[in-house]
């Protein structure tokens, strides 16, 4: 179903029913302007997959229509997946505000893009027009500097999209939510909002980050040795509580993971961090200062296993070593599905005799979240007052409670969409309607290559780690196509050959009764010979081992 030519659609390429990979898509007649690019890691089903990119085919259908990519700010779920889609769409403009800019470009310069891509520095006054669609925006708290709401003044009226929010009434950076314009552009009038739901979920309001400097300074104070604050690289805000804390009890500090380093760097070099010259101490110098003289900050919060504090918690990182006495404070919550990971450098630390202050933000004191909890999202509704709503930003449950947030405090029963990626939501004659939608899913990125790995592939990969794989090499003579060499069976995560000999042989002796039986029936072609082989040795070792290894037959020709 096509487009009608004056109607506003609103869609997400990623970031509904998910929390990840985020690009939202408005559209007015032959106008497109994309909101964010992110990625998504992976989970453990994904096997070799370094990163989830939203699928692109609708833009690559329509890229002579794009005009702008907007970012709301600098979460790798929001510009994880910018470099991959610089790639495809050199030509497409990038704005954001500086702090996220600066994020960007990190990216950009290691992919490559940097010199070859135009990027634009916005800020909360900014205003820009796209064909018929005008652009301005305003200023939410969140837990990275530079954060924006995004308003989209169209034929069809204004739709807002809020970005990643919260109402921080104290702000660490007194980077203060722009309540008053949020009030002006609700009066004005909202035909749609676009709100993120992550913790729809949560009563209440999202407690202040002013509360976590408190809890951190008192952590310091009593810390006897060492103290290692792990925590997310971009929340900078966090950065510069741990820096005040180390001021404040004579500290010097060490960045340890390149992400940190990296973020520090962007953050000092744009005036987003405040520290005191000769504060930063490189890892290398930490052994020359008395413990209780040192704080790290380091990468790892999410129990991944390569980062800083996982090479901690075993002993292997080369410049810096956990002692007992020494303190470990996790300043994040697990995010769903690291539990598993991040409890295992938890018992690591212990072992090693530290003192660990981990668990979720609300009972250490040492976290709070970056999104709004119930009463923060029903202000943001209550301040723009729109007339249709569509909830994003989370898995299905969150935007089922948001939508009951929404009617809780005005909006029309009927006019809130729970949509899916893809799903198209058209507004026309100030009436929405969701009757389409177009592709949308994921794309794989393994190492450099982007998109080649699907299904299929990943199939391959776990019965490859489930249960192993067989090779079979024959060797077949040309002219009369009977068997000169072999079978002979390889096998990798199946079983222990020399365990198994009476399996290999049975094996060799069934893939023999194959080869001769096709040959008494005059078949020669290689496919059919390897697709009998691999049907009979499957069914055979299923039978007697309730396995399905990968069946992979090489036949030569002399």
């Amino acid at each position: 179903m096509k487009m009608s030519k004056n109607s506003v659609s609103i869609f997400a390429l990623g970031g509904i029913n998910e929390i990840g990979k985020n690009m939202y898509v408005i559209q007015y007649e032959d106008d497109i302007i994309l909101i964010d690019c992110g990625g998504k890691f992976p989970d453990e089903s994904l096997m070799g997959i370094d990163l989830i990119i939203p699928d692109m085919t609708y833009l690559e259908e329509n890229q002579d229509k794009i005009r702008a990519m907007l970012v709301t700010h600098g979460h790798e779920d929001h510009i994880g997946g910018i470099p991959f889609f610089l790639k495809r769409f050199n030509h497409v403009p990038i704005y954001a505000t500086r702090f996220t800019l600066g994020l960007i470009e990190l990216k950009l310069e290691e992919h490559r893009l940097l010199r070859d891509t135009e990027l634009v520095t916005i800020h909360s006054d900014s205003k820009l027009e796209f064909g018929q669609i005008g652009v301005s925006f305003f200023k939410v708290s969140h837990s990275i500097p530079d954060c924006l709401g995004i308003v989209f003044h169209t034929p069809e009226g204004n739709v807002v999209h809020t970005g990643d929010f919260k109402f921080d009434l104290t702000p660490s950076n007194d980077q203060f939510s722009d309540i008053h314009k949020m009030a002006a552009i609700g009066e004005q009038g909202v035909i749609a909002l676009i709100s993120e739901s992550t913790n729809a979920e949560r009563k209440g309001l999202s407690p202040s980050e002013q509360m976590v400097g408190d809890h951190l300074l008192e952590a310091f104070i009593k810390a006897d040795g060492k103290i290692i604050l792990s925590t997310f690289a971009s929340n900078v805000n966090r950065v510069q509580q741990v820096v005040e804390a180390a001021i404040k009890t004579n500290r010097k500090l060490a960045l340890l993971g390149r992400s940190m380093v990296n973020v520090v760097d962007v953050a000092m070099e744009r005036g987003y961090l405040d520290m005191p010259e000769g504060m930063l101490i490189s890892a290398n110098e930490i052994e020359q200062f008395p413990p209780d003289k040192v704080a790290i900050l380091c990468t790892g919060s999410q129990g991944e296993p390569n980062a800083a504090l996982a090479r901690l918690s075993t002993g292997n990182y080369r410049d810096a070593t956990i002692y007992p006495g020494d303190t470990v404070v996790l300043a994040a919550s697990p995010i769903p599905g690291n539990e598993k990971g991040v409890s295992k450098i938890i018992d690591n630390l212990f072992q090693l005799g530290a003192k660990v202050i981990y668990g979720s933000g609300s009972s250490t004191g040492m976290h709070v979240s970056g999104h709004g909890y119930q009463e923060d999202l029903k202000l943001m509704l209550t301040l723009m007052k729109p007339t249709y709503f569509i909830p994003i930003h989370g898995e299905y449950r969150m935007l089922h409670h948001h939508r009951q947030l929404a009617e809780s405090v005005g909006v029309e029963k009927g006019n809130t969409f729970i949509i899916k990626n893809g799903d198209v939501v058209d507004i026309e004659n100030s009436v929405a309607r969701q009757t389409r939608n177009i592709p949308a899913g994921d794309t794989y990125v393994d190492g450099i290559s982007v998109g080649d790995v699907g299904e299929i592939v990943l199939r391959d990969r776990r019965q490859l780690s489930e249960d192993g794989m067989l090779v079979i090499v024959l060797t077949i003579s040309k002219s009369d196509r009977k068997i000169i060499q072999g079978p002979d069976t390889i096998t990798r995560g199946f079983v222990y050959v020399k365990e198994s000999e009476d399996l290999i042989r049975e094996i060799n002796r069934l893939v023999k009764k194959v080869i001769l039986e096709l040959e008494a029936d005059n078949i020669r072609q290689w496919n059919v010979m390897k697709q009998n082989i691999k049907k009979s040795v499957g069914q055979y070792l299923f039978k007697h081992t309730k396995r399905k290894p990968m069946i992979l037959p090489i036949i030569l020709e002399i």
